[in-house]
């Protein structure tokens, strides 16, 4: 039997599987409730709140409880086990919400968490409300809005690596309790600073076998710097890992971060990229004002130079910006090139454009770098924009976020 899959029918076909999934959260949710209160727990009103992980989300309310719980709540299920030889999502954000839920109220850049269970694979965590998003933000009519929350997630990503940066084996003890199998390392393959060592040597490689052009050996030479910098164990502290705008929301106390599918303790300075290249891991990512990043630097280093004093110092930060925006700018190529092979005349709001605006960010910034070695990393970067360019514009230009333009 063929299943007519372009029916208007109003219950379309995985509604009631849907239906099924939100059920079993909330009964996952009401049981680690009743587990860690002592006491039955009903909670109704059950909203799908569709996650983009592999998590189900919902919102629901507490109908009686004599504890003070919240009004609201917000439950995480991730059904069925882990499987054998994969990062456990479960386990990294429970061992998040765990790692901040013992900090105090003002250093915790998150949700509180309620209720967890390994068993159950749920999360019970305190509802901030239905605040805006960055994403909400950024695609708005209110510019100065859009920046005031930019600053203030720089701010709290400062914050937050401020908080954590002694926490690593903490975080590590609460991730092998929860799964022992679940590896600690660095980011997985999906972020912008993952596996730098596989960057280095697939980029120039791509670039070649894409384009015809050829890495120069100095360029080779620099990313590999940068990657050992990134392996060499400064500067570490916890990372969401997915720094997207739509994982953030913003409140009145600040930007808060929520999804931790991918926590882990790396280098700080992987997050840093995300401020000079915004949000390069993000499936849609759009472009900032001039001087926007420039001010997101400053917000987020006022948070930790008193950690990292050497940061203090505008020529040893720029030049670890530097070497991370490389990499991420490495990895996004790596990323995108292949899925762009049969695109012609790209749009503006694409990742041909994303790909070439990084670029000539990158050439940028090299360009007024004081070591020498970076003239050859300023000069290949702009070759390869223009050659970007060249297979997908011409004058391609990433748009700026709606709120923006």
């Amino acid at each position: 039997m063929t299943v007519d899959t372009s029916s208007t029918d109003e219950s379309p076909i995985g509604a009631g599987a849907e239906l099924l999934s939100v059920d079993a959260a909330v009964a996952a949710a009401e049981a680690v409730l009743a587990q860690r209160f002592g006491s039955t727990i009903t909670l109704i009103d059950a909203e799908d709140l569709a996650g983009s992980g592999p998590a189900t989300v919902v919102r629901a309310r507490v109908d009686s409880s004599s504890f003070a719980l919240p009004r609201t709540l917000v439950i995480k299920h991730y059904p069925g086990a882990a499987r054998q030889g994969q990062d456990d999502s479960f386990a990294r954000e429970a061992a998040s919400y765990q790692l901040f839920t013992a900090l105090s109220p003002e250093d915790r850049m998150c949700p509180e968490l309620l209720a967890h269970s390994a068993d159950q694979r749920v999360l019970v965590i305190d509802d901030l409300g239905r605040m805006p998003t960055l994403e909400d933000k950024l695609c708005g009519g209110d510019s100065r809005a859009a920046e005031t929350a930019l600053l203030s997630w720089a701010r709290s990503l400062g914050r937050l690596h401020f908080s954590t940066a002694n926490r690593e084996a903490d975080f590590n003890a609460l991730l092998r309790r929860l799964n022992p199998r679940n590896r600690t390392g660095e980011a997985p393959d999906d972020d912008a600073g993952a596996a730098p060592g596989d960057v280095t040597e697939q980029t120039p490689h791509l670039l070649e076998q894409a384009f015809g052009m050829r890495t120069p050996d100095a360029v080779r030479e620099a990313a590999a710097r940068a990657a050992e910098q990134i392996r060499a164990g400064g500067y570490r502290a916890f990372s969401p890992v997915d720094l997207w705008p739509d994982n953030n929301l913003v409140t009145g106390a600040g930007v808060r971060f929520l999804d931790f599918e991918h926590g882990r303790v790396r280098s700080a300075l992987i997050d840093a990229a995300h401020l000079r290249v915004p949000f390069v891991s993000a499936s849609h990512p759009l472009s900032l004002p001039a001087g926007m990043s420039e001010a997101m630097i400053a917000a987020w280093r006022a948070e930790v130079v008193g950690l990292w004093p050497a940061l203090a110092d505008e020529d040893t930060l720029s030049a670890y910006l530097l070497d991370t925006e490389l990499l991420a700018v490495w990895h996004a190529t790596c990323r995108h090139v292949p899925g762009l092979a049969d695109v012609r005349n790209a749009s503006r709001t694409g990742r041909a454009a994303a790909l070439v605006t990084w670029w000539r960010g990158l050439a940028e910034h090299a360009e007024h770098s004081d070591r020498e070695c970076d003239t050859a990393v300023a000069e290949h970067a702009a070759r390869v924009a223009a050659a970007l360019d060249t297979r997908f514009g011409p004058d391609l230009e990433l748009a700026l976020y709606p709120a923006f333009r």
